[in-house]
């Protein structure tokens, strides 16, 4: 007779696990703070088996969370832990703790790679060194630098009698749309450089966010620059990995324009409406040229305190590292943490996943039969679980970054974006 165990895993839930670990062993992580691995192993419901399926995100939230039982997965793999620090209890009032119980209750295990994957040869620490390096369609834009405040007018444009006007965006589901209701002005006027109180349809939008669908394309190109790339800090020991390690610094061979290099990391990582950028004072951005880069995912400090280069790319460096920065001439580019993480996902680590785990499964599905021989009570449990030969993983649509860009929508454009070449 059947009997239902509780102390073990899911087949496919197995095989997840040993793929991330032969593509991101966790052996490359910072052991110094990091928490990488299974982090919570559900045990298989045969009653209630989950699809064979991985669901790809960077923060598992209550939203992923929901997203995860509403598709029946098997296994999430969130690249952060949601788990740093030890429990002394687990409880529904803490929130990070209430996911990961829901999450058990339905089968739903959980695997963190962090920090390895950051470090592995082709992982994110490269995908980043790519953008920077690639090459954008056609000839690279001419760029300007915003004029004067002082010099800005209400008016942005004519109507067809030649009146000055000023165009009021209106804003869709966190998007500006395409339709602009054009508002007659009497006369352009100078204005200081703080905005009219005056009454307005729309000042800000919602927040924006990269979207998921800009996230799996991109127009750049391989790197046809010339430059070398080198670990910034190794990670030593590990076999089959020996360029492995933390932060990755370039070295062009011909100076390139920052704004050339600002308009690659937008291409790459799903066109956010906006981020920011670091210069010196002294200088304007048209004019800086850009001899090496210091990257590094997510939070860069440590990783880059102590490197040698122009430009600084992260996920984010606090105001006083970035004023440092610029002290000493340097640029820092930080797109807020994760979004330097999340297009990884559906760039590199889907199709990889996909790819390792597709062999991995018919491996684990012939290892188990092999348990089932010498233990005919589990036959009719696993039975179903090892006839399933679909493997899917996809990306969540519901993981994003806390933070989100306002723009403003009912003031005219300062200067002329990066991508006007007039």
């Amino acid at each position: 007779m059947s009997t239902y165990t509780t102390d073990k895993a899911s087949p496919f839930t197995r095989a997840v696990i040993s793929s991330m670990r032969k593509i991101y062993p966790e052996a490359l992580a910072d052991q110094s703070f990091d928490n990488t691995g299974l982090l919570l192993e559900a045990p298989f419901d045969p009653i209630r088996r989950q699809m064979n399926s991985v669901l790809l995100t960077i923060d598992l939230t209550k939203a992923v969370a929901d997203e995860a039982i509403e598709r029946k997965d098997c296994v999430v793999v969130s690249y952060h832990p949601i788990i740093f620090k030890g429990f002394k209890a687990l409880t529904l009032a803490d929130t990070q703790q209430q996911s990961l119980l829901r999450l058990a209750l339905e089968g739903i295990s959980v695997y963190s790679p962090h920090t390895a994957v950051d470090a592995v040869p082709g992982g994110l620490g490269d995908w980043l060194a790519d953008i920077v390096t690639g090459s954008l369609p056609g000839p690279e834009p001419e760029t300007h630098t915003a004029r004067p405040e002082d010099e800005i007018t209400d008016a942005v444009g004519k109507d067809a009698n030649g009146n000055a006007v000023r165009e009021e965006v209106g804003e869709v589901d966190g998007e500006q749309s395409a339709e602009k209701e054009k508002i007659p002005e009497q006369k352009a006027k100078k204005r200081p450089g703080r905005p009219s109180m005056g009454p307005r349809q729309s000042t800000y939008s919602k927040p924006t966010y990269p979207k998921p669908a800009e996230l799996e394309k991109t127009d750049l190109s391989p790197s046809t620059t010339g430059h070398s790339r080198n670990v910034i800090h190794a990670v030593k020991g590990v076999e089959g990995f020996g360029e492995a390690g933390m932060g990755r610094l370039v070295k062009f061979k011909e100076p390139q324009p920052l704004t050339h290099l600002i308009e690659r990391i937008a291409h790459g990582v799903g066109s956010p409406k906006g981020f920011p950028v670091a210069i010196p004072q002294t200088q304007q951005v048209e004019d800086i040229q850009i001899r090496s880069v210091g990257i590094c995912a997510g939070s860069g400090h440590s990783v880059l305190k102590d490197v040698d280069a122009d430009l600084l790319f992260t996920g984010e460096l606090s105001h006083h590292d970035a004023l440092a920065a610029t002290e000493k001439g340097k640029c820092v580019v930080t797109l807020f943490h994760s979004n330097t993480e999340r297009g990884f996902l559906s760039s590199v680590l889907k199709d990889k996943l996909t790819a390792v785990l597709k062999e991995e499964w018919k491996r684990v599905r012939e290892e188990v039969k092999g348990e089932i021989n010498s233990n005919w009570d589990l036959a009719e449990e696993w039975e179903d679980a090892l006839k399933d030969e679909d493997v899917l993983v996809e990306c969540s649509e519901r993981d994003r970054d806390p933070f989100g860009i306002v723009i403003l929508q009912s003031s005219p454009q300062v200067g002329k974006p990066l991508s006007d070449g007039s």
